[in-house]
C-alpha cells in the first residue's frame, strides 16, 4: 500500500515531513543519515525522498529559486523561557541586524521560540518557504540541534561561542577571552575572591565563567563561585538579592554575564548599602548604552554588536549565494569605568 499521497508535490522539508507521517525534524535527521531516527523511518523517508527527487539540500535550493526577500530571525530560549526579545542586548543586536538587512534590500521575520515547547522550532522554520535564509541568535542549550540541521540546510549563520570542530557557520566573540580580561580587571582593582552571575546552561555564558577561572587558577586565588542567575528581570532581581545576601561578606568582586545583569545587580548592592567599588567591585559583559548610565558607570567587556550584525548578513548571503563560509570570531574589549 502507497505511503499517504505518493504523487504529492514535495517543496521542502514540511512536505516530506508530511507525506512520511513524521515531524520535520525527523526528516532533517534521517536524511543526515543520523542514527537517532530508527532503521525502518530512515528507509522510509529517504525512499520517498528518492521518488520525489528531493535532496538534502534542497530546502535551500528551493529557497534560493523563490527569493522571498526575507531572512527569518529566531532567538531561542532553551535556557530561560521567561527571557524577553526586548532585553537590551536582543534589541541592540535586531536593530543592526535590520538596518543591514534593509540595505541589502530584505526584510526580517522574527520569531520567538522555546525550545522545551517545540522541538522541530528551526526545522519548521527552515522549511517553511517564508524565508530565504535564517539568522538565529544565541546558541542557548540548542547546540546540538542547530549542529543537526547544518547538515542539511547552507543558508544559516548563528550568533553565538565558536567551538573547534563545530559544523555550523558561527559570528560572536571571543568569549573564553572576554571572561579573563573581566577577571583580570576584577583582580588589579583589588578583588581576591570573585562570583559569577549567570546561567551557564548558556555555551557563551560558560565559555565567559570559564575564561574567569583561567585567571582566578592563573593567579592562585580561590575558584570563581558561580551563581546560577536568569535573564528575566523578575527572576533575576530575586535571584541576586538572595545571592548577595547568601555571601555577605565573602565575595569582593562581582563578573555579571551581562549588562543587563550587571545593572540589575549594581540596584541591589546600592539596596544593601555596600559600596561599588570600595567594598565589591563588578564588571558585565557587552558595552550596551545602559553601561554608560549606571550609577557609578559600568566597567564592561565590550562586544562590538553593530560589527557582528554586519558579518551575520555578509557570511549569510555568501552561503545564499553558494559559498562555504568560515566562521567570524571578534576581539572583546574591555571598558574601564567606575565600577572596577
Amino acid at each position: 500500500m502507497p505511503d499517504r499521497d505518493t504523487k504529492a508535490t514535495v517543496r521542502n522539508i514540511t512536505d516530506l515531513a508530511r507525506l512520511a507521517g513524521v515531524s520535520p525534524g525527523t526528516v532533517s535527521r534521517a536524511l543526515a543519515g543520523k542514527s537517532l531516527v530508527n532503521t525502518q523511518t530512515r528507509e522510509k523517508i529517504q525512499r520517498l525522498a528518492r521518488e520525489h527527487g528531493f535532496r538534502p539540500n534542497q530546502m535551500a535550493s528551493g529557497l534560493r529559486r523563490q527569493k522571498t526577500g526575507v531572512i527569518g530571525v529566531v532567538i531561542p530560549l532553551g535556557h530561560d523561557s521567561r527571557q524577553q526579545i526586548s532585553d537590551s542586548f536582543f534589541m541592540t543586536l535586531l536593530g543592526f541586524l535590520a538596518d543591514e538587512l534593509t540595505r541589502h534590500g530584505y526584510d526580517l521575520m522574527l520569531r520567538r521560540v522555546v525550545p522545551e515547547t517545540d522541538a522541530d522550532w528551526l526545522d519548521r522554520f527552515i522549511g517553511s518557504g517564508m524565508i530565504d535564509g535564517v539568522i538565529v541568535i544565541g546558541q542557548s542549550d540548542q547546540f546540538d540541534r542547530i549542529e543537526e540541521v547544518a547538515d542539511g540546510y547552507t543558508p544559516m549563520v548563528v550568533w553565538g561561542n565558536h567551538a573547534e570542530g563545530q559544523r555550523h557557520c558561527v559570528v560572536g566573540s571571543d568569549n573564553r577571552l572576554g571572561g579573563r580580561l573581566a577577571a583580570e580587571r576584577l583582580i588589579a582593582a583589588g578583588a581576591r575572591r570573585i562570583a559569577f552571575l549567570g546561567d551557564t546552561t548558556a555555551i557563551e555564558f560558560a565559555a565567559r565563567l570559564a575564561g574567569a577561572q583561567d585567571v582566578a587558577a592563573r593567579m592562585g586565588l580561590p575558584p570563581v563561585l558561580a551563581l546560577p542567575t536568569h535573564l528575566s528581570p523578575d527572576r533575576a532581581s530575586e535571584e541576586i538579592a538572595g545571592h548577595l545576601a547568601a555571601h555577605a561578606g565573602e565575595i569582593d568582586g562581582i563578573f555579571a554575564a551581562t549588562d543587563t545583569l550587571a545593572a540589575l545587580c549594581l540596584t541591589e548592592l546600592r539596596r544593601q548599602e555596600i559600596a561599588v567599588p570600595d567594598t565589591v567591585r563588578l564588571v558585565g559583559f557587552d558595552d550596551l548604552p545602559i553601561a554608560r548610565q549606571t550609577v557609578p558607570p559600568l566597567t564592561t567587556v565590550r562586544q562590538d554588536i553593530a560589527a557582528g550584525a554586519r558579518g551575520l548578513v555578509d557570511l549569510l548571503l555568501r552561503r545564499l549565494a553558494g559559498e562555504t563560509t568560515e566562521s567570524l570570531v571578534l576581539p572583546p574589549e574591555l571598558v574601564v569605568r567606575e565600577t572596577a
